[in-house]
């Protein structure tokens, strides 16, 4: 077995691994995956947050968001373009949404705020708070502006089979303040 050198291949080999595992992990979820992310959330009732609408295996938060919604301002992200951070979108449970881009669905009316919360989807993560998202950067860009105007508090919602040894990490790579899963919490 050859070992990649080059972080763009590392990253590549450590994405496509992340996927698989969180993959096994959907195929055996069980019902209540979002009960721990509730509990969390619920500490922190009414401050304005983002959740995400689930696309293929990742995770489903869509519960924890809807009873969030019932206390303070919950959106979802939208993809503005390459290159560019997220602006998040008012949602509510049962609210019509549109098409956006990557399959994830968004608010058929843009009413754009920023969250002092994000609930971040992930391909895998590691027990000091490293994150491997899909590449894009969307969410380190977003996390580093946010964090320049305000304290924003960053959860990683994952299947606990998605947790990696250790990750390849860049300096632009914004570090989550907590992992969330379907098994407990770790906290950083």
């Amino acid at each position: 077995m050859t070992h990649p050198t080059d972080l763009t291949e590392i990253k590549a080999q450590a994405r496509a691994d992340g996927f698989a595992r969180r993959k096994l992990a959907f195929e055996t979820r069980r019902p209540g995956a979002g009960g721990y992310l509730s509990e969390v959330l619920a500490g922190y009732r009414g401050v304005p947050l983002s959740g995400y609408m689930p696309i293929r295996t990742e995770i489903d938060p869509l519960t924890a968001m809807a009873e969030a919604a019932a206390h303070g301002p919950v959106g979802v992200p939208v993809i503005q373009g390459a290159g560019m951070p997220l602006k998040f979108s008012r949602w509510q449970p049962d609210a019509p949404l549109r098409e956006g881009p990557f399959g994830a669905k968004v608010p058929e009316v843009d009413d754009y705020f920023d969250p002092e919360i994000l609930i971040v989807p992930l391909v895998a993560f590691d027990r000091s708070g490293g994150r491997l998202g899909y590449g894009g950067g969307f969410y380190d860009r977003t996390l580093e502006g946010l964090r320049k105007k305000r304290a924003t508090l960053a959860i990683g919602f994952a299947f606990a089979g998605q947790e990696a040894d250790t990750l390849p990490l860049e300096p632009t790579d914004q570090p989550l303040d907590m992992i969330v899963t379907e098994q407990g919490v770790l906290t950083f």
